[in-house]
C-alpha cells in the first residue's frame, strides 16, 4: 500500500501524515478493501475546475474529484482536493479546516470503495459513514 500526499498550488499544514495514512489504511481494511496506490493531491480551485471541465465535462467548482483506478478489492485512485473549497466549507459549516479536510479525504476514499452519493438517500448514507470514521480520526 502506498498513500502519497502532494501539494500542487496549495498547502494544508498537515503535520502528521503517517498517522493520517494509518487511519486511511485502517478505514479501507474495515470496509474489506485492500489498500493500493492512492494519491491525494491538494490543489487550487482553478486547477480543480480545469480537471472538472476536462474529464467530467462539468463547469463548476467542487471540493474533491475522485479518479478511481481500483481493481476488485485493490483500492487505488487519485483524489484531487481544492484547499480553497475546503477552507470555505469549513467556515460555512463552522468546523475546523482540518476536520473538514479529513471529511473530504474520507469522502474520496469511500468513493474508491464503491460508495455513491448520486441521490439524497445515498448521500445521507455516505455522510453517516463519513461521520462514523471521523470519530476515530487522528489529529493532523
Amino acid at each position: 500500500m502506498a498513500i502519497h500526499f502532494h501539494e500542487r498550488e496549495a498547502s494544508t499544514g498537515i503535520k502528521n501524515k503517517n498517522l493520517l495514512k494509518k487511519w486511511l489504511r485502517d478505514l479501507i481494511l474495515q470496509e474489506h478493501g485492500c489498500p493500493g496506490q492512492i494519491n491525494i493531491i491538494f490543489t487550487s480551485d482553478s486547477n480543480l475546475l480545469e480537471l472538472n471541465k476536462k474529464y467530467l465535462y462539468r463547469d463548476y467548482l467542487t471540493d474533491i474529484l475522485t479518479f478511481d483506478y481500483s481493481d476488485n478489492q485493490m483500492i487505488a485512485g487519485d483524489l484531487f482536493i481544492s484547499v480553497q473549497r475546503v477552507r470555505e466549507n469549513a467556515e460555512e459549516f463552522e468546523v475546523t479546516f482540518k476536520k473538514e479536510l479529513k471529511r473530504v479525504i474520507v469522502h474520496g476514499i469511500l468513493h474508491l470503495l464503491g460508495y455513491d452519493d448520486g441521490n439524497e438517500r445515498k448521500k445521507s448514507s455516505m455522510r453517516k459513514k463519513e461521520n462514523h470514521y471521523l470519530i476515530s480520526s487522528p489529529e493532523i
